[in-house]
């Protein structure tokens, strides 16, 4: 499950941890764009429920020091010892240039360095010398974790994906449908042991369809027409379907490309229904080579009107089961 949930205080969330484990989640996963830091909802995951196995999708490279970055990871690692995963990526333009003021440069290469710095002062080793893309004077962690975290890496094309399959300890698939998870994994090859796969699944669990298809559009509006993504998305064979909504945005006409997205690619992309018609849709994600499916539960009207309340009575309906 992706953590924080909305609606709902950090502080508050001892209770959502607790029945998320009853519920039968092994994982909860944090992101990071404009609500909490990756860190501090699995901090205090780590805290109280020592069960649940911790991950950040993603924590981008760019926007802290590779140092910071390390010792946050670190940190969190001694804190949940062999139930931490680190997963990074480069992020967007909006996110690293527009809000923290820090120029989107060679995001590959950037990538690229900072796993490899990460793998490294992880491992407790001194890092001392010039990457691509920054360089690092004699930079040791005090306190390296006695169970270094695994390093996942976001990727979505051929290169990143190759990327991962050759350096990390995982991949991080974002925005896809399950239909596209072995045109994703064929550039990863032969797994590793140990290898994981991760991917965010977005889920609106209601069965008001024209609520889930209408904020479904505006989710797919507003992070499709991102270059990387749309990239990522002709490069699925989505040229045909979403240029429509690519030309309309293209051209300024954020409501035209909106009612642009045909329904059939918000069905793949935003998963809904009643939740046991979305778990069964999330396994489908399993079958095509997933590890690890992170669920992301987007607003519905019942979550909205009751809060909490509701929290607490959808997660056992979108968990597992204790068997699982």
């Amino acid at each position: 499950m992706t953590v924080p949930l909305g609606g709902i205080p950090l502080a508050d969330h001892a209770a959502v941890y607790a029945a998320l484990d009853d519920a039968g989640f092994t994982d909860v996963w944090s992101s990071e764009v404009a609500g909490a830091d990756a860190f501090t909802p699995l901090a205090l995951a780590a805290a109280w429920s020592p069960r649940l196995r911790l991950g950040t999708a993603i924590t981008p490279v760019f926007t802290r020091g590779p140092g910071l970055l390390a010792m946050s990871a670190a940190a969190l690692a001694e804190a949940a010892p062999g139930r931490f995963a680190l997963g990074v990526g480069a992020s967007s333009p909006v996110l690293v240039r527009d809000w923290n003021a820090i120029e989107f440069d060679e995001p590959f290469k950037r990538t690229r360095d900072v796993l490899r710095f990460l793998r490294a002062a992880l491992r407790g080793e001194t890092v001392d010398g010039a990457f691509d893309t920054f360089a690092v004077r004699r930079f040791a962690l005090e306190r390296p974790p006695s169970v270094p975290p695994p390093v996942l890496l976001a990727a979505l094309r051929p290169g990143m994906l190759r990327l991962a399959a050759a350096e990390a300890d995982g991949v991080i698939l974002n925005w896809l449908a399950a239909d596209d998870v072995p045109t994703a994994l064929a550039e990863v090859g032969e797994r590793r042991p140990g290898f994981d796969v991760a991917a965010r699944i977005f889920v609106c669990p209601t069965e008001d369809t024209a609520y889930a298809r209408a904020l479904g559009r505006r989710m797919i509006t507003g992070y499709l027409t991102v270059p990387a993504y749309a990239a990522f998305h002709r490069w699925l064979g989505r040229q045909d379907s979403l240029g429509p909504m690519w030309e309309a945005w293209a051209a300024g006409d954020r409501r035209g490309a909106s009612a642009a997205v045909p329904d059939e690619v918000v069905d793949a992309l935003v998963l809904h229904g009643s939740p046991e018609q979305c778990v069964a849709a999330v396994r489908r994600y399993a079958e095509n080579g997933v590890d690890v499916p992170v669920i992301a539960v987007l607003p519905t009207p019942e979550i909205t009107e009751r809060g909490a309340a509701a929290w607490m009575d959808l997660l056992p309906r979108l968990g597992p089961g204790k068997a699982a």
